[in-house]
């Protein structure tokens, strides 16, 4: 099985700059594996790499704000990612927070249904998409939100092929189809929360009133789908003019927060992740040593 190498974690937490780190150590190309970053123009909020320093990066800056962009697309993408990147004998580095897009390329999920065959659902509100996917996926429906609509609608798309998520879910044997190493920053809660509102506010002075700004009057909505993402949803009571600037940073921050605790919860039932305390030199020297030990083939 080819390899590859997966580091996952927190926003704030120190993802980017270890990833760098060891892309240079072991000659790898990264893949990123955040729903938001791939779109372009959505730089600041998204916490985009500005200085790449050399190093290779994939699934970032490729599309338009008008483009789709789902857990299906990035399954595709990254394992083409990760067989040409393996032919040119480079690790494959995936890097990022978007846990289930994660596991649906490492894993043998099979999406089957035609992307292009989509329902038309926009006559129905939440609750009536929720109460249709109830009646014909009963499992499914209990595992999503009533207002996640677009968990709803992609669980409804399923269905229409023939077969439930849920029964589908049921064949498929959950093995991973890589040799992958799937390594999780982490630090101590309160570190994490003050780095995290730390990092919001620097995005503010970076300009990200300043870059939503331009992407509104470039034709982007908040209905677009990047601008659903954390960092940029948050400014539309801003220029609906109901809430003040600082009322919109202070709520990146507490969403940022809330979205990191889902983070570790998810990846805990998940994944088979090997955590490590960012701020713990000892952790982060044994981390090194694992990495190369599997690399070399010893584990």
């Amino acid at each position: 099985m080819k390899k590859v190498l997966v580091i996952v974690g927190p926003t704030a937490v120190g993802k980017t700059d270890l990833s760098l780190e060891l892309a240079k150590k072991f000659d790898a190309e990264i893949i990123s594996g955040d729903s938001i970053q791939i779109y372009k123009g959505f730089d600041i909020g998204s916490g985009k790499i500005m200085d790449m320093q050399g190093v290779i990066h994939h699934a970032i800056d490729e599309l338009s704000y008008k483009d789709s962009y789902s857990v299906y697309d990035f399954q595709q993408l990254a394992r083409k990612n990760i067989e040409e990147i393996s032919q040119r004998g480079h690790l494959p580095m995936i890097v990022g927070g978007t846990g289930l897009y994660i596991k649906a390329c490492l894993y043998d999920y099979e999406f089957t249904f035609d992307q292009q065959e989509k329902g038309d659902y926009q006559a129905y509100s939440n609750q009536q998409l929720y109460a249709m996917l109830e009646h014909i996926d009963a499992p499914s429906a209990s595992k999503i939100h009533v207002n996640n609509r677009v968990r709803i609608e992609r669980a409804l798309d399923i269905a229409r092929s023939g077969k439930s998520k849920s029964e589908k879910e049921a064949t498929q044997q959950h093995t991973m189809i890589y040799d992958a190493l799937i390594i999780g920053c982490t630090m101590e809660r309160s570190a994490l929360y003050e780095r995290i509102n730390r990092r919001v506010r620097m995005m503010a002075e970076a300009g990200l009133k300043k870059e939503v700004t331009d992407l509104l009057a470039q034709g982007v909505s908040f209905e677009d789908q990047p601008m659903k993402g954390i960092g940029y949803r948050q400014w539309q009571p801003y220029f609906a003019k109901e809430c003040t600037e600082e009322e919109v940073i202070q709520e990146i921050q507490k969403c940022s927060r809330n979205f990191a605790k889902r983070q570790y919860t998810w990846f805990n039932n998940q994944l088979p992740v090997h955590w490590v305390d960012m701020k713990d030199p000892c952790e982060v020297e044994k981390m090194h040593k694992m990495i190369k030990e599997w690399y070399d083939g010893r584990i």
